[in-house]
């Protein structure tokens, strides 16, 4: 194992990582008659030919959403509107393990079978051609097989953030904690082993 690298000063990168902004995003997944999604706000575009997009998209491996994605290997990428702040709580502060979270959600299926969820900004919908384990999440390389953006107003985390109720706050930073705890302990067990061949060895 290589070692590990010496502790950053927050201080010292903060500003510098927080101008890699991402959407603030609803992730969805169909398995079957199973569907979930989560609040994702690690996606970036990873393709310069515009009419090839492709994401990354991250997803940490604790979540119930990376199951159903590796099982799928398919996912929507739903960016949230300006309206749909209900959506943080339900969609991130439960486990699809323990109910299900498109319940009272209205939606429609994209090509893949993915969710679409009615009312947000724009979707894409993807399909899985890569992956690379980080430890504690997976980067999956999706390319988009189709999209469309609804003309609403589009929410980010920084505009997000001050208008949640101080209850949801609250929650969402104890759950944060627990999960860089996680984090921690497992950033480092990274599997070299290629996505085909994780995908072959989960399906047997």
């Amino acid at each position: 194992m290589p070692a590990l690298p010496p502790d950053i000063d927050p201080s010292d990168v903060g500003g510098l990582l927080a101008g890699l902004s991402s959407p603030l995003a609803a992730v969805s997944v169909r398995v079957g008659d199973v569907v979930n999604a989560q609040i994702a706000v690690a996606i970036t575009s990873a393709s310069i030919v515009l009419h090839r997009p492709r994401l990354i998209v991250q997803i940490y491996h604790t979540n119930y959403t990376h199951d159903l994605i590796g099982e799928s290997g398919a996912l929507a990428v739903n960016f949230l509107n300006h309206d749909q702040l209900p959506l943080i709580w339900g969609l991130g502060m439960r486990s699809g393990r323990d109910c299900d979270k498109l319940a009272d959600v209205a939606y429609t299926s994209g090509p893949t079978g993915c969710p679409l969820l009615e009312g947000s900004f724009g979707y894409l919908d993807c399909r899985v051609i890569n992956a690379m384990d980080g430890g504690d999440m997976t980067a999956f390389l999706v390319e988009v097989l189709a999209g469309k953006t609804n003309g609403s107003q589009r929410m980010t985390w920084r505009e997000a953030r001050p208008r949640l109720p101080q209850r949801w706050a609250d929650e969402w930073d104890s759950k944060i904690a627990g999960e860089m705890n996680i984090s921690l302990e497992t950033m480092s067990e990274i599997d070299p082993a290629a996505w085909a061949d994780r995908r072959h060895n989960r399906n047997r």
